[in-house]
């Protein structure tokens, strides 16, 4: 009696231990389920935490153009800066007005630099390019993209097309969310782009290549720190 009383033990251990495995497998497999349902919830809903509209920034781009002149980038971009500050008020979203933080910005294999105007975790707005030139992929986004373009000009280009995409002054180049293309921008060009979506998920396209090939370790420090403190201003005052 005993002696099956020792028999049973083993299988009655490899039982239980089956079935705490079915069951932290059952547990996670539910928690991956609740969490993708969440997000996807979430993305049925973001667009109330909108502030930004993409026709009112399209005009205001072309009216920095009309005021400042072809050539006055610095013109341009007080001119936005001003007029979103006068437009928004500062309890409602956060303008960051130091035109001095420009940092540099590597990703896709394109190099330029940017000033961070606003960021959030559902939008971002920022000034973007170079004097020089550059080209690379325009990442594949979780936001809609609006490049509005100030000065220069923008070329695209996507697999199957046989022409280019041309984007002069006072253009537009809308890239949906999922998509992705070739660019290219010429010495001198700069845009006003703005993103709207899932704005953290973008990030990691970002950093990317400072951190596997630039290693601009000081540049990384100041975009994640100018980021990050934009995005905690805003959701101190309940911009999502």
């Amino acid at each position: 009696m005993a002696s099956n009383k020792k028999a049973q033990r083993p299988q009655e251990r490899a039982n239980g231990s089956k079935n705490n495995c079915l069951t932290t497998w059952a547990t996670r497999l539910a928690v991956l389920l609740l969490f993708v349902a969440t997000c996807g919830w979430l993305d049925t809903i973001k667009d109330r935490w909108y502030v930004f509209n993409p026709t009112s920034l399209h005009e205001l781009a072309k009216e920095a153009i009309a005021v400042s002149g072809p050539n006055d980038t610095a013109g341009m971009i007080e001119h936005i800066v001003t007029n979103l500050t006068a437009t928004y008020p500062s309890t409602q979203i956060r303008i960051n007005t130091d035109s001095s933080e420009w940092v540099f910005n590597n990703a896709g294999g394109a190099m330029g630099a940017m000033y961070i105007i606003h960021a959030s975790i559902t939008e971002y707005l920022i000034i973007f390019g170079t004097p020089l030139g550059t080209e690379g992929h325009t990442g594949l986004h979780t936001a809609d993209d609006y490049f509005n373009i100030l000065v220069g000009e923008q070329w695209a280009f996507r697999p199957g097309a046989l022409e280019m995409e041309r984007y002069p002054p006072g253009s537009v180049h809308f890239l949906p969310r999922g998509t992705a293309k070739q660019y290219k921008m010429h010495e001198g060009c700069f845009a006003l782009e703005y993103a709207r979506g899932w704005i953290p998920l973008m990030l990691p396209f970002g950093f990317a290549d400072t951190i596997t090939s630039t290693l601009d370790i000081p540049t990384f420090y100041r975009t994640a720190r100018v980021t990050g403190r934009e995005m905690l201003k805003n959701l101190l005052i309940g911009k999502i």
